[in-house]
């Protein structure tokens, strides 16, 4: 019989970031507004919506993909890829990591999308009824794939360890830092570059949301439109953007004097198995998620002072995602300061969990919570500290970030702020 025996798990820290969303194309930028409530959320100026419902959305600013990419390299790549590669090199640059014919098969990218590159299956569609087979550009199955953003990621830095794409909805973000980080703490990898990429605000996807009746109609103040927990919510907002973290095996970081922004301590993840749509009303997946976060993390309920939650203003999720925090802290849910920083991004779907990601370690580095803004009149079923309206100054050593996504997929990270010898 074999002897048991047990393996110290690696510990995974975070040594760059890079974002490109709806309240700015970089950390510093993205972070100031987000923390000051500025939203993101506007008329769509990129196209014309005059035969949609909906006129608003999150929609990434000032971004030149032929100013970033060059205008061939532009030309073949989705939208998805093109935001994913500017949110991959502030991350790269950000960390200082250098990738070397040494190092390449150490250094991996996981890096997932909800929908993947809708914007050029929509195009081809439209090219192939309206002009013929021969319209339809050979770069449409590269251009429309999941896993483009992570294989195009891997191409320009020459990443050659683990590479692949996850997509599970709205929880896709948080599960691709989750999975990463288990490849590290395995000792798969030394370093991974892990986060999701997504540019669902296209007019077609726009009409599916409406008609689905998720989306806020909002369009005589878009501003106000995306209102997590507040009583007269009416959908969420869609958004656009990228957010990459840089993770690496804290030995490896440490030996190459790497900055240390904070340290992944949990990951929980599960499924509600109920509904494509809509989450499971009692909370009891997410629940689980969150509680399977803490016992990974070996934290209790007490330990966290921050959640940032999925809160996408939707009536279903904002009373399920409340019920489910309570059933896994307990009393203690009470006790924590909660914010959706989706009220000033509107929701970035497959992109929202590492978005957000960046927002918690933000939030940790400079002990503030941000606010949740629009919370005017708080649903009496939404009943914790959400936040409202103004951020506040809070000594935050461990945040949790919630991402759920249709199809009832939960996922949960906890970051805490780095200590060298670990924590006591």
């Amino acid at each position: 019989m074999l002897e048991e025996y047990t393996v110290d798990r690696r510990r995974v820290v975070v040594t760059g970031m890079g974002i490109i969303c709806p309240t700015g194309n970089s950390v510093e930028e993205a972070w100031a507004n987000a923390a000051a409530g500025i939203t993101g959320i506007q008329t769509i100026s990129r196209f014309d919506t005059s035969h949609l419902e909906n006129h608003f959305g999150g929609e990434v600013k000032n971004f030149d993909p032929n100013e970033s990419l060059g205008r061939r390299e532009a030309r073949r790549t989705d939208r998805v890829t093109q935001l994913g590669i500017y949110a991959a090199k502030q991350a790269m640059e950000d960390s200082g990591l250098k990738v070397t014919d040494e190092n390449r098969y150490d250094i991996g990218c996981v890096m997932g999308s909800g929908i993947g590159g809708i914007g050029s299956i929509y195009e081809s569609i439209k090219a192939f009824i309206e002009r013929g087979a021969k319209a339809v550009s050979p770069l449409m199955v590269p251009m429309m794939l999941p896993d483009s953003p992570s294989s195009k990621v891997s191409m320009t830095y020459g990443l050659r360890g683990p590479n692949f794409a996850i997509s599970t909805a709205c929880a896709t973000g948080n599960n691709c830092i989750g999975e990463a980080t288990e490849i590290i703490r395995r000792g798969d990898a030394k370093a991974i570059l892990a986060g999701s990429s997504e540019a669902g605000l296209v007019d077609i996807a726009i009409a599916s949301f409406n008609n689905m009746t998720a989306i806020s109609r909002r369009n005589d103040e878009p501003t106000k439109a995306s209102r997590p927990f507040d009583i007269d919510r009416d959908g969420f907002v869609i958004a656009e953007g990228a957010a990459l973290l840089v993770l690496e095996d804290i030995e490896h970081a440490q030996a190459r004097g790497a900055k240390i922004y904070a340290e992944i301590l949990g990951y929980g993840h599960t499924s509600d198995a109920y509904h494509v749509t809509a989450p499971l009303e009692t909370g009891e997946g997410a629940a689980k998620a969150i509680e399977f976060a803490l016992e990974d993390a070996g934290l209790k309920p007490e330990d966290i002072n921050y959640i940032n939650a999925h809160g996408t203003s939707t009536q279903l999720n904002d009373k399920s995602e409340t019920v489910a925090i309570k059933l896994a802290l307990g009393e203690q849910a009470y006790e924590i300061p909660i914010s959706s920083t989706k009220s000033v991004t509107g929701h970035l779907m497959g992109a929202a969990g590492a978005v957000e990601a960046v927002f918690s370690i933000m939030a940790l580095r400079n002990n503030f919570v941000p606010p949740t803004v629009n919370l005017d009149n708080q649903d009496p079923d939404c009943d914790l500290n959400y936040t409202p309206h103004v951020g506040i100054n809070h000594h935050i050593d461990i945040a949790m970030s919630n991402s759920f996504g249709f199809g009832g997929h939960n996922a949960v990270l906890i970051f805490g702020k780095y200590k060298q010898n670990g924590r006591a």
